[in-house]
């Protein structure tokens, strides 16, 4: 695995990939994920659908990095993200952290790559700019895949230790149980990685793009309230 796959995937790095609830907020507030056995269920379930497409499209975008592409692609890419993208509010989220690994990659990793994906998507989608930065550090589309899913997990695993006070240890231990779905996942997208951006795999998780769209009008309401 490259290096820059393990910096981009670490909780340190400034793009805010491992922060994300991933939903997990809503299904704690909802009562569907309320101890250490309900949360293998749900990290499956995420890191099979939306993580399944973040993964696949940052393997594409380390293909299409390391091929040098041109005539719009990245735009390509991102537009058919977007379409697979149902929530406007994970549409908000995965651009917000595109846009924070952007900034930070361009310092740790500058590139005329990358300098053309941020010319044609200013906004990039945070599967797609974080795997032009492994195809920029001589990366490959599986170890930007394997990134992508990793953090699919880790992200709502934190959340749960956050929100629930579930022991660490044991939140810790769901997530490496998941390491051989992880790689069949980084696998599959690496696989893909070459195809038409129209051709990538679309899986849906309705009930993802419903808890983040409640999510989104929660906190737009506690903010009114804040406010009034």
């Amino acid at each position: 695995m490259d290096l820059s796959t393990l910096i981009l995937a670490d909780s340190r790095f400034p793009g805010g990939g491992h922060v994300h609830s991933g939903g997990l907020e809503e299904a704690v507030s909802r009562k569907l994920v309320t101890s250490e056995r309900d949360l293998p269920g749900f990290l499956f379930g995420r890191l099979r659908t939306a993580g399944l497409i973040a993964a696949v499209f940052a393997a594409a975008a380390t293909h299409a990095a390391a091929r040098g592409v041109q005539g719009g692609h990245w735009r390509r890419l991102d537009v058919e993200l977007d379409a697979r993208t149902p929530s406007p509010a994970q549409r908000q989220a995965s651009r917000a952290q595109g846009r924070g690994t952007a900034r930070a990659g361009r310092v740790a990793w500058p590139s005329p790559v990358l300098t053309t994906l941020l010319a044609e998507t200013p906004r990039p989608h945070h599967p797609i700019v974080l795997g032009a930065l492994v195809g920029v550090a001589g990366g490959s589309p599986s170890d930007a895949a394997m990134a992508v899913a990793y953090l699919a997990v880790s992200g709502p695993a934190s959340a749960a230790v956050r929100l629930l006070g579930l022991d660490p240890f044991a939140v810790n231990a769901v997530v490496a149980r998941l390491g051989d779905e992880v790689r069949r996942v980084s696998e599959h997208a690496a696989g893909v990685a070459g195809l038409d951006p129209a051709e990538l795999p679309a899986p849906g998780s309705p009930a993802l793009d419903l808890f983040a769209e409640a999510h989104a009008r929660h906190h737009e309401e506690e903010v009114r309230l804040f406010a009034s």
